[in-house]
């Protein structure tokens, strides 16, 4: 059969197995020899039965001493018992209403017993084990994930099948390249996957199969980067990076200064850039973009900068007028509540180049905006978009510059994979001045302190934020803040004759609005919000926040609420409170109490949630992986990158016959996710 041969065709499957399988993402043969185990049992350790431990799955070589004997317990409830020696202690077996295992145990019989012990002192049960006679056994078996009415033992078998009925398995990693990192052929590799003689050859199998997978995906990565690559139309000439310099009453960091200079080098070559840059919260990221933006408006040309929502835009609008207020460079917002006939004007004077930089949201990449010269499409945090929405602004223009901005830290090795189609800079230096905030974590009974730890600042002529994860009361979840009700219970009551304002996501664009002024201008002194503010507010004189019910966000999301305070040169303070006793979620909440670093906070994120919850579901469009893990395979990231440029770097287009065959592998692999057509 070929690899590709539909499934139900296979020996033992047929039109109903076809169907379950398909449950497990299974139509072919292919799909089936690639889908791998789980987990081992591993029935060549074998333990004696004296020194089993409570509570764990052993193997256990015993002989039975007696036939199973039948119990009746009660209608529709039969035990089935007998008792196994190593030759120095005793074991009871124990089946429930399985007669037919309990009729393949022979009296005198050796076999392998695998299963999980329990028992007091020194009395040893095993309950409804998985066994073999001692002559079938003594190797790692494979447990694959499973569905109804197809268990492991059936896909097991149909693996075994399938591995006899297919065709040569042909290996797409040229000879050359296994041997220089010393890797198994594929079709080895595959068998030892399913079936290892030892732990030291699933360990090679492994490693093969999960440099395949991450070498496909590097490739494919490096591929679609140089893909559209043509020539821009808006080569910078002339560089105005320190006469932007020169405007600003601060200083920026070297880390600025680099992201910069990286940008503005990429520009004023004949392809365009295409930047992702990376720094946690309040690094700098919008005065690294001013500079590409001055820089694009002083060579005649259009930018446009684009944020997930109306707060970050308006936020962004305000910070970047005040940037280029002594300059001549018209600036104007685009978003879903600008008013109509303010968005026709808007629509007609970018056409005309009549204003050199549009700041928006998601309303700049509808069909009617055009633009008479687009030089520079910036997204801001792009984690929020997906990869056509990205190109969607870009495709405004004719190969214009791109930077994406994201204050979401990833790991260096994993920014490798998920952005491998953009260049990257990081800032990872905080600007002068910056306060570290301190954060704590405490339990509800701690609430009135907290609350009276806000009324000092606000006293004291600071601001502060109390953040629900709710907006209005769910009688579902009662033990939830919400912030409406919170609002309204503070202003009556402990925080009566203090300024106090509401902000969420169910509000008008125009309220929002209002209540953002109001807070930024100092009016309001205490904003009770939801996680609308996660992004977008920027009030150097906010420096205390109350996060209620912590446990209820995630870690990123938490580090990028926590980031709205200690923009000022006043020590800062986030206090969240939890009575969360989840082992799991105390340490999250731990983890955030004692480090302001978001590369360290995004590391633990994604060890606790994957790199799918992580970024959403499939917000980059990649393919999905079936062995490689992007947390723990960083070595294998980097190893397979070097290889992939090393190799590229050769043959761009991957020519000739021996690459045939790893051409075809990946575009088969991100068949499954981004498209290399």
């Amino acid at each position: 059969m070929n690899p590709d041969s539909n499934i139900k065709y296979l020996k033992g499957v047929g039109e109903k197995r076809a169907a379950m399988l398909a449950k497990l993402g299974i139509s072919t043969l292919w799909d089936l020899l690639t889908f791998f185990p789980r987990v081992y049992e591993d029935w060549s350790k074998i333990t004696p039965i004296k020194y089993a431990p409570i509570g764990e799955n052993v193997c256990i070589r015993a002989i039975a001493g007696m036939p199973c004997r039948e119990h009746k317990i009660r209608k529709g409830m039969t035990l089935y018992k007998t008792e196994v020696t190593d030759g120095d202690s005793l074991l009871d077996i124990t089946f429930f209403n399985n007669k037919y295992a309990a009729a393949k145990i022979e009296q005198g019989k050796e076999y392998l017993f695998f299963g999980k012990i329990t028992g007091k002192g020194y009395y040893r049960q095993m309950t409804s084990p998985e066994f073999e006679e001692v002559s079938d056994s003594g190797r790692m078996r494979p447990i694959y994930p499973q569905t109804a009415g197809l268990n492991s033992k059936a896909i097991e078998k149909l693996i075994k099948t399938a591995f006899e009925s297919c065709d040569k398995i042909e290996d797409p990693i040229p000879k050359d390249i296994r041997n220089a990192y010393c890797l198994l052929n594929l079709e080895g590799a595959l068998r030892s996957i399913h079936f290892p003689e030892s732990e030291d050859m699933l360990s090679e199998a492994r490693r093969r199969l999960i440099f395949e997978e991450l070498f496909l995906l590097e490739l494919g990565m490096m591929r679609l980067k140089t893909k559209n690559r043509r020539s821009t139309a808006y080569k910078i000439r002339k560089d105005y990076t320190e006469e932007f310099f020169s405007l600003l009453p601060f200083e920026l960091t070297g880390a600025q200064k680099r992201a910069i200079a990286e940008s503005t080098a990429d520009m004023m070559q004949d392809i365009p850039m295409n930047r992702l840059l990376q720094g946690d919260v309040g690094s700098g990221k919008t005065a690294v973009s001013a500079a590409l933006i001055y820089n694009c408006t002083k060579n005649g040309c259009q930018s446009a900068l684009m944020a997930p929502t109306e707060v970050l835009a308006m936020q962004h609008y305000k910070t970047l007028t005040k940037m280029f207020e002594n300059t001549d460079i018209e600036i104007s917002l685009l978003t879903g509540s600008t008013p109509a006939a303010e968005k026709r004007k808007i629509k007609v004077a970018l056409k005309d180049g009549g204003i050199d930089l549009i700041v928006g949201t998601h309303a700049l990449i509808q069909k009617d905006v055009e633009f008479r010269n687009l030089a520079l499409a910036v997204t801001d945090e792009q984690h929020r978009f997906g990869v056509n929405q990205r190109g969607s602004l870009a495709s405004k223009g004719v190969n214009p510059h791109t930077l994406v901005m994201s204050a979401t830290p990833i790991p260096r090795t994993l920014a490798l994979i998920i952005y491998g189609d953009l260049d990257l800079s990081i800032l990872d230096e905080m600007p002068k001045g910056r306060q570290k905030i301190e954060t704590f974590l405490v339990n509800s009974e701690i609430r009135e302190r907290a609350y009276g730890y806000i009324k000092k600042h606000l006293c004291e002529g600071m601001q502060g934020y109390i953040v629900c994860p709710m907006v209005d009361e769910n009688e579902e979840m009662e033990e939830l803040a919400a912030a409406t009700s919170l609002f309204k219970n503070l202003s009556d009551g402990f925080f009566k004759g203090f300024r106090l304002g509401l902000l969420h996501g169910k509000m008008k664009p125009a309220e929002k609005k209002a209540v953002m002024e109001s807070f930024a201008s100092g009016e309001t002194q205490l904003l009770v919000s939801t996680t609308v503010i996660e992004v977008g507010i920027d009030v150097p004189n906010a420096v205390i926040m109350v996060i209620e019910n912590a446990e209820r966000f995630g870690l990123s999301q938490l580090h990028q609420l926590r980031g709205r305070i200690g923009r000022g040169s006043h020590k800062s303070s986030c206090i969240m409170i939890s009575d969360a006793q989840n082992e799991e979620t105390t340490h999250r909440l731990q983890t955030l109490a004692s480090t302001t670093d978001g590369f360290k906070i995004a590391d633990e994120d994604l060890k606790l949630r994957g790199p799918g919850d992580f970024f959403g579901s499939r917000q980059h469009g990649l393919p999905e992986m079936k062995i490689a893990d992007m947390m723990t395979d960083g070595e294998a990231i980097r190893e397979t990158h070097a290889a992939a440029a090393h190799l590229l770097q050769k043959n761009p287009a991957l020519e000739g016959e021996e690459f045939d065959l790893l051409r075809k592998a990946v575009n088969r692999l991100f068949a499954r996710g981004i498209s290399m057509n």
